[in-house]
């Protein structure tokens, strides 16, 4: 999800919750207490260099359990941060913290923002010598055909 589409789910609600990837609500006295870019420079193992931003909301929930943040104040604090930041219109990186911080991606179905879990993966496969999966088939459905069928002593088995 893109700080666009955030800042549009939030024209749509009056409330504001977030679902773990479990499925599991975030506590409704939740916080957002950064909004920010995160610019990543780095190299891969390929050898090539790169460069990717996000930007960051992080999810923290404490223990004044009145506390309720609208869709309202949520969408003022981005235009503050886009203003004072010069934020572009970048994906969203979710940091939640359980037993330690997550990082998450984010979507919304109209009425929830999920937290959607996140992967890592090689960017260089063609350099670094990583095997390409094969792709898993059922043998029992290899070249066979349903009227056909096998008779003791026909030597096609």
């Amino acid at each position: 999800m893109k700080l666009s589409e955030i800042k549009q789910a939030l024209s749509q609600v009056n409330s504001i919750q977030f679902l773990l990837p479990d499925g599991e609500p975030v506590p409704a006295h939740f916080h957002i207490t950064e909004v920010g870019r995160i610019d990543k420079h780095f190299i891969d193992c390929g050898g090539t260099i790169r460069k990717e931003a996000v930007i960051d909301f992080q999810l923290f929930t404490a223990t004044d359990y009145d506390h309720r943040l609208s869709a309202q104040k949520l969408n003022s604090i981005i235009e503050l941060s886009e203003a004072q930041l010069d934020l572009e219109d970048l994906e969203i990186e979710v940091e939640h913290q359980a037993d330690t911080i997550g990082k998450y991606g984010l979507t919304f179905d109209g009425q929830y923002f999920q937290l959607t879990a996140k992967q890592t993966d090689c960017l260089a496969k063609d350099k670094c010598g990583i095997p390409q999966e094969k792709p898993r088939i059922r043998l029992s459905t290899l070249g066979v055909q349903q009227d056909i069928s096998c008779e003791p002593g026909s030597g096609c088995c």
